[in-house]
């Protein structure tokens, strides 16, 4: 007989471009050891504190840690070109020297302390390197004319075009020119400075996509050559970038597929087709990093609320629980975030909003706990649970004895549903800490915005 499984909803909610076509599936073991199960915050130091520097966000590393953070992230720390800055403050990503310590946020030493701090309390580091563009005063500009792209129109040194052949309306930038051996190697040594100089632990790389896959894998090859236990994000779709050997690609298409979903009412069915694809596409063991927010989506896009609204929880569930996906949190995330920051400008975090730590930590730690949730080809395979429900999403991974099923209703209103395909066990509700039973087939009650996360067996 079939068992109605009727979860309280407060307690829920509480607890709650073109690329070709396939890529070699060749086994990959470059990622390190310790990325097996880590998670990943940004860090905008800029706004993260009413200072705006490296000690200032020194002193929230407990508070992170504490909550479950593994990676830190931090955005572009370089100095920022002057000539044509958008803005009084100008963008992060126009860099006016690839081995230089903006002021703004501190020292040299104030930066070290933080990395040999971080490594104390059990984070790892990296930093956002920017190598598709400089700012127009960096010292190339002078030096060096010939590392930069020329419009072929004009034969002036241009800052780039879009996938439509449209100039940018990147102005504080100039385009570097990827033909040029003499630049490639320039910028893979100030790359390798900061490994040897600040003992960072690897790089995430801006538009990866504008360099070609030879240069990433030899370059990442010499970076290995000076720490092998580096960790290598990719801001790209191209799973190429996998074969190059970074560990993680951006899951651009599964963050816009969740905004459709939980925002705005898109059936829970498009995520099947996204996964379909990936698995076609990318290899196994490539990690893709998933995420409700980030700066990007921040600032120019809208908060986590204007987008997905009240599902910004029962969200994260799936970027934490779903196949070769590692979390990400930006900063302020976990005290809802509730303004576009400026990007050219101070517009520090409100850190007074109620804190959603205990949500995170929780979460965090099912991701750490759960062998079926390991990134990469060391997780458990997805299994999909159908429903009735255009909104509810269901699925379970498995990892040998260790069983993770979730359910996840985007509905705004409670909702219940006739399943199919559960692994019929004894759970634990990973929220409540409440025992469980699940039948194969049966009904399900989910509150609205909700989320149900049953776990079983060793971990």
């Amino acid at each position: 007989m079939k068992k109605l499984f009727t979860l309280a909803a407060a307690a829920l909610i509480l607890a709650s471009c073109s690329q070709p076509e396939k890529v070699v599936d060749a086994p990959h073991e470059y990622h390190p050891e310790w990325s097996k199960n880590a998670n990943m915050y940004e860090v905008n130091i800029r706004q993260y504190t009413p200072e705006g520097t490296f000690a200032a966000f020194q002193t929230h590393l407990p508070r992170l840690r504490e909550m479950g953070v593994d990676i830190l992230w931090l955005m572009p720390i370089q100095p920022i070109g002057v000539k044509n800055r958008k803005g009084v403050l100008g963008s992060y990503y126009s860099i006016q020297d690839y081995r230089g310590i903006n002021s703004e946020f501190g020292t040299e030493e104030d930066f070290r302390n933080l990395v040999n701090a971080a490594h104390e309390q059990g984070f790892k580091l990296i930093i956002d390197w920017v190598p598709n563009h400089t700012s127009w005063d960096h010292p190339w500009m002078n030096e060096s004319p010939d590392f930069y792209y020329r419009d072929p129109e004009t034969g002036e040194i241009s800052n780039g075009r879009d996938d439509h052949n449209n100039p940018t309306d990147w102005t504080d930038v100039a385009e570097l020119d990827y033909s040029n051996p003499a630049m490639m190697e320039a910028q893979r040594q100030d790359m390798i400075y900061w490994l040897d100089q600040f003992g960072i632990d690897g790089f995430r790389v801006d538009m990866a996509g504008g360099q070609t896959q030879d240069y990433w894998t030899e370059t990442i090859q010499h970076l290995r050559g000076h720490n092998p236990e580096i960790f290598m994000l990719a801001e790209s779709e191209y799973f190429y970038l996998h074969e190059s050997q970074f560990d993680m690609t951006y899951g651009w298409e599964f963050h816009h597929l969740l905004n459709n979903v939980a925002g705005k009412g898109a059936d829970v069915a498009t995520m099947d087709e996204y996964l379909a694809r990936q698995a076609k596409d990318f290899p196994e063991d490539g990690y893709r990093l998933y995420f409700i927010d980030n700066h990007d989506e921040n600032s120019w896009n809208g908060t986590v609320e204007k987008r997905i609204g009240n599902n910004a929880h029962a969200a994260f569930m799936l970027c934490v629980t779903m196949s070769q996906g590692m979390p990400l949190i930006y900063s302020g995330q976990e005290v809802g975030l509730n303004k576009s920051l400026r990007f050219f400008e101070r517009d520090t975090i409100d850190w007074s909003a109620p804190s959603q730590a205990d949500f995170y930590s929780k979460a965090l730690a099912l991701k750490t706990t759960q062998g079926a949730l390991a990134n990469g080809s060391w997780g458990g395979a997805q299994t999909r649970i159908t429903t009735n429900h255009p909104s509810v999403y269901a699925f379970s991974r498995v990892k040998g004895d260790n069983i993770v099923t979730v359910f996840v209703n985007f509905s705004a209103e409670e909702v219940t549903v006739d399943y199919s395909g559960a692994i019929d066990e004894d759970y634990t509700n990973w929220f409540t800490g409440e025992e469980a039973e699940l039948e194969e087939d049966g009904q399900i009650t989910l509150p609205a915005n909700g989320y149900l996360v049953l776990t079983h067996g060793e971990c």
